[in-house]
């Protein structure tokens, strides 16, 4: 029997995953950064505003393993990353949100101002 809220809600539908993938606080970052062109790790490092060498590395192996993501080495020290062909398919959805954001962000911060002026009063 079919859950009456719809599949979204069932424990192991896709969608569900496609969530915890994009949710995460980096990895939307991490492929819009690869989305234009290879970067190397250090790359994304430098563009990558506040992310860790750490954290990038973690982010990036879980992306691999969601096989969003290409590791190449050319040689020992040449490492860059990729997005693969299901990894482009992320780059309009990530668009159409960093428009969303850039629209609607100030909507955003003006609401939280005012939850926390209420809160302090």
């Amino acid at each position: 029997m079919q859950n009456a809220a719809g599949p979204a809600f069932l424990a192991d539908c896709p969608t569900r995953l496609a969530v915890e993938i994009i949710s995460d606080k980096w990895a939307v970052l991490v492929l819009f950064g690869l989305s234009q062109q290879p970067r190397r790790h250090g790359e994304l490092v430098d563009l990558i505003g506040g992310i860790s060498r750490k954290v990038l590395t973690q982010t990036l192996r879980r992306l691999q393993q969601y096989g969003l993501v290409e590791r190449r080495a050319e040689a020992p020290r040449r490492v860059e990353y990729r997005l693969t062909d299901l990894g482009m398919t992320l780059v309009e959805p990530i668009e159409v949100l960093t428009r969303w954001a850039r629209d609607h962000g100030g909507a955003i911060a003006d609401y939280q101002e005012a939850a926390e002026a209420l809160a302090a009063d």
